[in-house]
């Protein structure tokens, strides 16, 4: 997602480059605030059942907070670089994890439906999505000339693989000493964030005295078309893709992206296992090693994808994506069986993979401007995905007493979102030639 500083953004110039630059400090922050709030968003997939058995609320109730967290998580995005742009990075991240520690830690006083819905899917939603990857992208893009893909691969890897790495932690704290204490480690480690960000943290290069790391001496930092109105280029850009087939096709196949993944498998993937008696704990563990495989398949993807035409990237991951979880449900049992590790080695893999194609067509047909915002629309469309993917396989959990139905349902999406990615129109002209034309 672009972001760039503001017409007024003072510049440094014949700085020599320090033997540690400050610009890999700002990123281990970040990566650190991104993985976080990964963890916080995830911990309620291995929560539901321990507040359920507490509170005799159904699956519907908890998949419906879970929901509301996704969908905030999504359409905040989009407008978290207006804040940013305005209030400064460090000022709204520390905010947005100050809100996610509080909301955690008051969780242990809830009674009612409307508490969780209140603390897990309103706030939490709204902080978290306050920290998604356009965060990353506003550091990448600031703070780096050179290794900035590197970076922002290593940023939306850290995103993904925080969603999972972090359940056996909190599967096991949950098990031993009850979902409070699981509750207060997500708002300690959110709190402890917050004090760090705050600390160190800074929004732009200059103000330590430095360039970006990698730039020239007579660095000038790029003028964005939409840094004195982003609010209202958010909504002019969105209005003007929204004219164009690849617009929702992006918008389509990600929503299904989400559906697939934060909305299915990370929010219900523990509770399906534990039904076929497999232990949370191995569950848990199970969707970590996921995180770790998603490491290998975004880096892997973004490599294809300087060399393969994306569109027959997105088609082969949803299609792959689509049979296997048409496979899960026979897969699934009180033990770890063989086959089940190939799903869980493939799912990893795929996990992400969409994002590089995605990202890439988003260049491609709307240009380096506007990509950014579009890619922001496209984001929340996955997340929508995935709180509507989370209350159906809830609903149909609840209604049916199993997630057969769930896991054939998102099968059968996948399917759809490959012959839509599909349609996708070529772009003949390269990225360079687009790249030189925008400058």
């Amino acid at each position: 997602m672009t972001q760039t500083d503001s017409p007024t953004t003072p510049r440094t110039r014949s700085v020599p480059r320090p033997r540690w630059h400050r610009a890999w400090t700002i990123a281990a922050i970040t990566l650190g605030a991104l993985v976080a709030a990964a963890a916080f968003r995830s911990s309620t997939g291995v929560l539901m059942e321990p507040i359920e058995r507490e509170f005799g609320w159904d699956r519907t109730t908890t998949s419906g907070a879970v929901s509301l967290n996704l969908v905030l998580f999504g359409l905040v995005a989009p407008f978290a670089a207006a804040l940013m742009d305005r209030w400064g990075v460090r000022r709204i991240v520390t905010v947005a994890l100050g809100l996610v520690g509080l909301a955690s830690a008051a969780t242990v006083l809830m009674t009612q439906a409307w508490h969780l819905w209140l603390l897990w899917g309103l706030v939490i939603g709204v902080g978290t999505g306050m920290i998604a990857l356009v965060f990353g992208a506003i550091v990448a893009n600031r703070w780096f000339v050179e290794r900035r893909g590197l970076v922002m691969g290593i940023f939306s890897a850290g995103n993904a693989t925080g969603q999972l790495v972090f359940l056996p932690v909190i599967a096991a704290a949950a098990e031993r000493s009850g979902w409070r204490l699981s509750a207060l480690i997500v708002a300690g480690l959110a709190l402890l964030l917050m004090a760090l960000t705050w600390l160190l943290l800074r929004d732009h290069p200059h103000e330590v005295g430095l360039l970006p790391y990698g730039a020239p001496p007579d660095y000038e930092p790029p003028v964005s078309p939409h840094a004195e109105r982003p609010l209202l280029a958010a909504v002019r850009v969105l209005r003007e893709a929204s004219r164009t087939w690849t617009f929702w096709a992006l918008v389509a196949t990600f929503f299904v992206c989400g559906w697939t993944t934060n909305g299915l498998i990370q929010t219900h993937f523990v509770p399906a296992a534990h039904d076929h008696g497999m232990p949370a704990t191995t569950a848990a563990g199970l969707l970590a090693i996921v995180g770790v495989f998603d490491i290998l398949g975004t880096v892997a993807s973004g490599w294809l994808t300087d060399r393969v035409d994306p569109r027959i990237l997105l088609a082969v991951y949803y299609a792959l994506r689509g049979l296997s979880l048409f496979t899960l449900h026979q897969l699934l049992a009180e033990t770890v069986q063989p086959q089940l590790w190939v799903f869980i080695v493939f799912y990893g893999l795929d996990w992400v993979a969409t994002v590089p194609p995605t990202v890439a067509l988003c260049r491609e047909h709307f240009g380096l401007h506007d990509s950014g915002i579009v890619f922001g629309w496209t984001f929340a469309a996955h997340m929508v995905g995935a709180g509507a993917g989370a209350s159906v396989a809830g609903w149909i959990r609840a209604t049916d007493g199993s997630y057969a139905t769930a896991w054939h349902l998102a099968g059968a999406l996948c399917l759809v979102a490959t012959v839509v990615a599909l349609t996708i129109r070529p772009v003949r002209r390269p990225v360079q030639q687009e790249a030189r034309a925008s400058a």
